[in-house]
């Protein structure tokens, strides 16, 4: 089964109304031969902030060593967000092949008139997930209530109620009351105290039902003490917990006073399942990022993103902006029809200028009667754009420094907004039919498609994710001068974005440009970073960098005994040393100095021992003809080494360290973001991939994502695929032959290839001479690298110059 046909199969399910029970989800496990037995489980329920609390959860169990399923809802552009093992969202091929096993029983039972719904297929299926990958733990976010929740299916090891508001009345009942007595029914049949954050009566209702619990609070009697310390940076803020026998305070990256409570919560929650000390708590809370949840996406002028959707979410919202210091509020504002519009605005902060949009779903309110709602709710100007990208340009452009833009309404708005920052455009080097229909077949266009379309492009491929009423409008210009366009065959989403092939000419590609400006639907905006994207008409923002003049040369030198080509031959000083001045010689345009190994099996290096070893090289090499970089995963060896010296940090971790964004951002540094499975190497993972790199660069655009929310542009985060940290050998081959792709991140792309396993697919490993590295370093080159992390310094630099040469002479003619 292909994945456009199994999404659909599962979106279609939308059109069965929601119904409460566990017996259509048991139903499926069952027919599926159980597969949700063996892993434990854990359940967040609440109306506000448990998405929150099972994400800072999950990070934490993580942290501490565990495999962890993560279970949320709802997905901001792809269903399979909803499913996630150690943070990978759940691979096409595992949801097909879910679908494939499980369509024959729903339509059987739909026979039958007793059709499982969307929400209770979907948990199926992370169940399912989870026990095939055989976590540790999995943390679900209860959907409506708990009693009848689908996911109470499972009998939890620990779980929670985050908090309660009046919701979903019809369901769960008139009265906070009620509502706090379904919630309540998450709680452990074996006993294990339920964790709380609710007051008053919804606490009394929750101990009546659940027996004993752990309660959370900001002080008095509550078994949990969580503080709010408040903002550390303009991304963070710090937290204060304590509970008996033990406390800990921890920077995490979700603003709010309520999320002390929330990260009060997965600390207690943590105890119960794992034990999880302080220090773990504290850094895998700072590894717990939210997209959509007061998200802050830059400081000049400050940006938030918050999916605020009720009124409860709305005030709580305008807490946390209170807490900055601006001049005028700008707000984007798009909500579905079956909210409190008017308690909404009137919670929020009053806006001096207000731009009311409508969500790309079927659910949303006219923007015209929210123009209303915040007219009469004293907003200063009210401007009504349809679309959200439009609004949240119109928002920025209006701002100044000073100003604090606020994109809110509902996580279908934060969705459509975030695009802005996270949209790309992928060029694909199409030279014959097979590459076209490759490229067709990834994007999930229909069998049919691919027959007409493959022909047609073998010339400009650019594939890109867009809105559905975008995609449209594209197609019918593109075909209107002379290009081809193709859509993805996921067609059943009722919002959200699919892919789109887009082929022509670059002349072509220019005037589509030009007749998407003014257009409505936030084409204008897409118009422009598809322009950025190409390259039409645009002067690049350059910084004097070797790599913005052709490809640079990174050399290594690792001061370390035990590295897996190099080990021990430059460990003292003077060896460094001499040897770099080999490098700068041979033409080397960066020197790239490692203390500790990544090799399979390496041993951790202690952060004293590591500044001992890389410090005293890295001063002596500050005067050389050439940039010094950094290869470490922890922050403060690159602060030191940046003080001492250094140019670039280069962390193969993938800013695992959450510090490491900063420690860039403060001193205005190059870093270079890897995406990494392990570092150092685990030979036994095994990670799965559809198309390795379509995932690679959708994970790698959220690990740049955080250097930009950090204060860094795009020009100085370098992306490396990372060639051999959790790929298989033809996994590598198939990043270097296709690393061109990695633009459209609109980042520089480094590849790291030297002496690596995958040569032994060519007969070349170990890579004695280093022909195997060399060749392909002149193919990284070939295929618009920026730098090229080699031992070898001379013979790659030549092949450098060979690649650009060639180039040269195809631009000349």
């Amino acid at each position: 089964m292909r994945y456009d046909e199994a999404a659909n199969f599962l979106l279609d399910l939308r059109r069965y109304r929601p119904k409460p029970g566990t017996e259509s989800t048991a139903d499926l496990l069952a027919h599926l031969g159980d597969p949700h037995e063996g892993p434990r489980y854990v359940q967040v329920a609440g109306s506000n902030g448990k998405g929150s609390t099972a994400r800072l959860l999950a990070s934490a169990l993580r942290e501490a060593g565990l495999d962890v399923g993560l279970y949320t809802s709802p997905h901001f552009d792809d269903v399979r967000e909803r499913v996630r093992v150690n943070g990978r969202k759940i691979t096409k091929a595992a949801l097909a092949a879910f679908v494939e096993e499980i369509r024959p029983r729903v339509n059987e039972r739909a026979a039958d008139g007793e059709a499982p719904t969307y929400f209770e297929v979907v948990t199926a299926m992370g169940l399912w997930q989870f026990g095939r990958e055989d976590v540790d733990v999995a943390v679900l976010e209860v959907g409506i209530g708990g009693r009848l929740d689908a996911t109470s299916v499972v009998d939890p090891v620990a779980s929670a109620v985050t908090s309660v508001t009046l919701e979903h009345t019809g369901v769960l009942g008139d009265t906070i009351e009620e509502i706090a007595t379904d919630k309540a029914h998450v709680a452990p049949s074996d006993g294990t105290p339920l964790v709380t954050a609710t007051t008053g009566d919804a606490l009394d209702a929750v101990r009546e039902q659940a027996g004993d619990v752990v309660t959370v609070g900001g002080g008095g009697d509550a078994d949990v003490t969580a503080t709010y310390e408040g903002r550390t940076n303009h991304t963070e803020a710090a937290v204060s917990l304590s509970g008996d026998g033990w406390s800990v305070d921890a920077e995490i990256p979700l603003l709010g006073a309520y999320q002390a409570q929330n990260a009060g919560v997965a600390a207690a929650l943590a105890r119960q399942v794992a034990d999880v000390d302080a220090a773990t708590l504290a850094r895998g809370f700072r590894k717990a990022y939210w997209p959509g949840r007061f998200e802050v996406m830059g400081d000049d002028p400050v940006v938030v993103l918050d999916g605020a959707h009720n009124v409860g979410a709305c005030e709580a919202l305008a807490e946390t902006v209170a807490g900055f210091d601006y001049d005028r509020l700008l707000v984007a504002f798009g909500a579905m029809h079956d909210k409190d519009h008017r308690g909404m605005a009137a919670a929020l902060p009053e806006a001096d200028r207000a731009w009311v949009t409508e969500p790309d779903t079927d659910r949303s309110e006219d923007a015209d009667v929210l123009a209303t709602v915040f007219e009469e709710a004293g907003a200063g100007d009210v401007t009504v754009k349809r679309a959200v990208e439009s609004a949240v340009a119109a928002a920025v452009e209006e701002s100044t420094e000073d100003d604090l833009v606020l994109v809110t309404g509902s996580l279908f708005a934060v969705a459509e907004a975030r695009s802005r920052w996270t949209r790309t455009f992928v060029e694909t080097d199409v030279e014959d039919l097979d590459d076209a229909r490759d490229t067709l077949e990834r994007a999930h266009v229909t069998p049919p498609g691919v027959w007409r379309m493959r022909g047609k492009g073998v010339h400009r491929v650019v594939k890109a994710r867009v809105q559905q009423r975008q995609a449209q409008y594209l197609k019918e210009e593109l075909l209107s001068l002379g290009g081809e366009c193709s859509l993805s065959g996921l067609n059943a989403q009722p919002r959200g974005t699919l892919d789109c092939v887009m082929m022509g000419t670059l002349a072509q590609f220019k005037r589509l440009c030009e007749k998407l400006q003014g257009q409505p639907y936030g084409l204008a905006e897409l118009g422009e970073d598809l322009r950025t994207s190409l390259g039409i008409q645009t002067d690049p923002t350059t910084h004097g960098y070797p790599w913005e003049d052709g490809t640079a040369v990174m050399g290594i030198l690792n001061v370390t005994p035990d590295s897996f080509h190099d080990g021990g031959e430059y460990d003292a000083v003077e060896d460094a040393v001499a040897r770099a001045e080999e490098m700068v010689e041979a033409g080397v345009d960066v020197i790239d100095v490692g203390g500790e190994s990544t090799r399979p099996g390496a041993d951790p290096v202690p952060l004293d021992e590591e500044l001992d070893r890389v410090l005293p090289v890295v001063e002596r090499l500050s005067d050389l003809d050439a940039m010094v970089s950094i290869d470490t995963r922890k922050a403060e060896v690159g602060r030191q080494a940046l003080d001492a010296g250094a140019d670039i940090l280069n962390d193969v971790t993938g800013l695992e360290d959450p510090e490491m964004r900063f420690v860039a951002a403060e001193h205005d540094a190059p870093v270079v973001v890897m995406h990494s499975i392990d570092a150092p190497v685990d030979p036994d993972s095994d990670p799965e991939y559809d198309d390795v790199v379509d995932d690679v660069l959708d994970e790698l655009g959220e690990r740049v994502l955080l250097a930009e929310k950090a204060g860094l542009d795009r020009e100085k985060i370098i992306v490396d695929p990372g060639l051999g940290f959790g790929k298989a050998s033809a996994e590598s081959f198939e990043l270097l032959d296709r690393v061109d792709e990695f633009h459209a991140l609109g980042c520089p792309v480094l590849v790291g290839h030297s002496h690596k396993s995958m040569f032994g697919d060519v007969g070349r490993y170990p890579d004695e001479g280093g022909y195997a590295t060399t060749a392909a370093t002149a193919l990284a080159a070939d295929r618009g690298a920026d730098l090229v992390r080699v031992h070898d310094v001379a013979e790659n630099v030549a092949a450098v110059r060979v690649a650009e040469a060639t180039d040269d002479g195809t631009d000349d003619e």
